[in-house]
């Protein structure tokens, strides 16, 4: 797995390649003053639209940062122009590049002003970062949302705010990489609750065997939040 640094001065970026087998993992911080005027001319009419329609200027300014950067970054892979780049969007709205196909996959997560974008070849990929909050009344979620075996490990932790916003991250990641919303039920699978785990353990239900077709790993790049990864595995 390659890691990079997004670079703060985007016209610093030139080309970027990633070979099949490769899985490249940019983050970056939504900075202050941003180029509004620049970063706008970028985004097609429908996601101006969307950015209108948040109702607080602090979100309207992350969601222009986190698309203005899916572009620039996809457009640099491609060699095309990132305001040139047309996606289309699933029945569950997770994106991706529209024709002609290039094999490129991503997905892309924010959290309090981090942003995660992962790209790879040929592979179906999630990422999922959230800032680790401890205002959360975490056992009532958990008890609602996680499976069995994760409520009970995540009883054995000692700090259970860590623990559980690292299972929630790896669950979210899985969720997003299978594309399947809300169709796929978070108490279907497992994954180890662990905050120190950076190779995540994976078990499916009802299909066992799904679990091997799939790697799941921390991303544990930043103080005060948590994030994961899970990609197809290569065969």
């Amino acid at each position: 797995m390659a890691l990079r640094q997004y670079p703060r001065d985007l016209r610093g970026l030139g080309q970027s390649v990633i070979e099949d087998g490769e899985v490249h993992i940019w983050h970056a911080f939504c900075g202050t003053n941003p180029d509004i005027e620049g970063m706008s001319k970028l985004l097609a009419s429908d996601e101006r639209e969307r950015m209108a329609r948040f109702r607080f200027e602090t979100d309207q300014q992350n969601f222009l940062f986190c698309r203005s950067m899916l572009r620039i970054l996809l457009a640099s892979y491609l060699g095309s122009p990132p305001a040139e780049l047309r996606f289309a969007y699933s029945a569950h709205g997770r994106p991706s590049l529209a024709a002609p196909p290039t094999g490129l996959e991503f997905n892309l997560s924010h959290s309090a002003g981090t942003v995660l974008l992962a790209v790879c070849q040929g592979r179906r990929i999630g990422v999922d970062v959230e800032r680790i909050r401890h205002d959360f009344k975490v056992q009532e979620i958990a008890q609602k949302f996680f499976s069995v075996a994760e409520r009970q490990a995540l009883e054995q932790e000692t700090s259970v705010h860590d623990a559980f916003f690292h299972c929630w991250t790896r669950k979210e990641a899985f969720v997003k990489a299978r594309g399947e919303g809300l169709s796929c039920p978070l108490d279907s699978f497992d994954v180890s609750v662990d905050p120190n785990d950076e190779e995540v353990t994976l078990s499916t239900r009802p299909d066992s065997s799904e679990a091997r077709r799939w790697k799941v790993r921390s991303l544990n790049f930043f103080s005060e939040h948590a994030a994961a990864l899970a990609v197809e595995q290569w065969r």
